[in-house]
């Protein structure tokens, strides 16, 4: 695991975006298509909001989210409805976004349904992930129905998880995949979770499920 720490959030997000710029013009030197697994919600807005501008081939670039909320993508909450609005700007617009939600599916046969899409694509070039206070990331949830299956070594690529914590069913991809990645950044803002990244790193994925990808991340901190 590498750990960078920044002074304040707004230099985080833009050396971010620069290195996440130049990991998918290497990604896109190495083969035709990039995959680029990013999260949902609003704490990687400024970071999107500077890649978006970035001079990429973003028309052989295919956007993954790395979990998703089982609801149609104009819903608030959808995952792949923030990226469409905060990265799929700019020059980003050319990119390709891969939804996982599925629409009049169950979240077991969605998953199914993404899993076969993604898995022509594989491995995933450039994965950016987010970790909760509680050590999830993407959608692997300490105590999740779904978690051991999406820890396991021969997992499949996209799987059904339900969380007490989370008021919708869920579909993330899995450990197998995230860490799998080419290049991995887990970014995280504040103390709480900078102490909360140090208890992972002393636990099992079973009870700190981001544990799983550290091996191989680099960890981004602001203050």
């Amino acid at each position: 695991m590498e750990f960078v720490d920044y002074p304040d959030a707004d230099m985080m997000a833009l050396s971010l975006a620069r290195r996440l710029g130049a990991d998918l013009r290497a990604a896109l030197g190495r083969r035709e298509r990039a995959v680029f697994v990013v999260p949902g919600g609003t704490s990687p807005g400024p970071v999107f909001d500077l890649l978006a501008a970035a001079d990429l081939d973003w028309h052989r670039v295919d956007i993954v989210p790395g979990d998703e909320r089982w609801l149609p993508d104009d819903q608030p909450r959808s995952n792949a409805g923030q990226i469409r609005a905060r990265l799929m700007q700019d020059k980003a617009a050319a990119a390709r976004l891969l939804p996982l939600w599925r629409d009049s599916l169950s979240p077991a046969e969605g998953a199914e349904q993404a899993a076969s899409t993604l898995d022509r694509l594989l491995p995933v070039d450039v994965a950016l992930l987010g970790m909760g206070a509680d050590m999830h990331t993407a959608s692997l949830f300490p105590g999740a129905q779904g978690l051991e299956d999406a820890l396991a070594a021969d997992a499949p690529s996209v799987l059904p998880i339900f969380a007490h914590q989370a008021p919708e069913p869920r579909v993330s991809l899995s450990a197998r995949v995230l860490k799998a990645a080419y290049d991995v950044h887990l970014v995280i803002t504040g103390a709480d979770k900078r102490a909360a990244l140090e208890r992972a790193k002393t636990l099992p994925p079973t009870e700190a499920p981001v544990a799983a990808i550290l091996g191989r991340a680099v960890v981004h901190w602001a203050p």
